[in-house]
């Protein structure tokens, strides 16, 4: 079976040896499992009358590490069984861009992970607002005197662009900042771009956990991402910064209905990022499993695991 792994192109150059993303556990496994696997990136994506088309490249595993030919292969889309989509935030127009080239790729074909077009219609700041009930209190606005009039009522309180990662240009404030007035202006630029302004949780200083999705599974496992680099946030993706974290019974029957409405909506591999049982974020563009810490942690092959599952919505059995 063929499938294409659409990644990031930060991810392509560092491809070998880059233990720590979620797709180079994927992909080997894949391959252990006598798949051909392709990679690519959005840049490498075409339409040829009105057919989609990528520039891949094959790879292959050597020593337990992966690798790819450097030589280019034309492919169109439709011919792999499978398409995992999974190129990083930022989601600018150039991604947009992206997805739309998936809307001329056949679904009974081609299987896709996430579905491109669910992506593109779920921003993974905003949207969190169909689960309000479990979020912190919050607006999505430029308006700099609807930010004040929030800082005032919570006293503390986050800003995040609605199309960032990693963390990229979130910020803390709190009331009586002297820099209140110019980081407002900032983040909105000049109260032309619409943010998310969330409550503080005193609780972040811990960290953040990770909830992760395999359709309307809960995981049992994840980790708790601590803040890193005297940020309020976790920034660095390291060992350190990366613990075992428990799942509670509650926590689990809490999310189940969000695992359930997101595979619904053609997004079932998500992880959430949670702090004292609230949701901040939901990921669904490269959502990262945390396999390599994941599998240290809990004695597991979690990327076994993962692969089955989407092995299994294609109706093929591995064992």
């Amino acid at each position: 079976m063929d499938i294409l792994f659409v990644i990031d192109r930060l991810e392509l150059k560092y491809f070998e040896f880059n233990n720590l993303v979620t797709n180079f556990w994927m992909i080997r496994e894949f391959l252990r499992n006598n798949c051909n696997v392709f990679i690519t990136t959005i840049d490498y994506l075409t339409l040829i009358s009105g057919k989609a088309y990528a520039h891949c490249f094959k790879a292959y595993e050597k020593d337990e590490n992966i690798f790819y030919e450097k030589n280019e292969n034309l492919m169109q889309i439709e011919d792999f069984r499978l398409v995992m989509f999974r190129p990083d935030p930022p989601v600018d127009i150039d991604y947009i861009n992206a997805t739309y080239v998936f809307d001329f790729v056949d679904r009974n074909k081609t299987l896709v992970l996430n579905d491109p077009f669910s992506i593109r219609n779920f921003n993974e700041k905003l949207h969190t607002l169909r689960f309000l009930e479990l979020m912190p209190e919050n607006i999505v606005t430029s308006s700099k005197s609807d930010i004040i009039k929030f800082l005032n009522e919570h006293e503390e309180i986050v800003l995040k662009p609605l199309n960032g990662c990693f963390g990229s240009g979130v910020m803390t404030l709190k009331k009586g900042d002297k820099n209140t007035a110019v980081i407002i202006n900032t983040m909105t630029r000049n109260q032309k771009q619409l943010i998310m302004v969330q409550k503080y949780i005193p609780k972040a200083r811990f960290g953040d956990k990770r909830v992760m999705f395999l359709g309307e599974e809960v995981l049992d496992v994840c980790v708790q991402k601590l803040p890193s680099n005297d940020d309020f946030k976790f920034n660095e993706h390291c060992d350190s910064n990366i613990v075992k974290a428990e799942l509670t019974p509650e926590e689990r029957n809490r999310f189940i209905p969000v695992a359930r409405e997101l595979t619904k909506s053609g997004l079932p591999m998500a992880g959430l990022d949670v702090i004292d049982g609230k949701i901040i974020e939901i990921n669904v563009t490269s959502p990262c499993y945390f396999i390599k810490e994941v599998n240290n942690h809990f004695g597991c092959n979690l990327e076994k695991k993962i692969t089955d599952f989407i092995l299994s919505k294609l109706c093929i059995d591995v064992h």
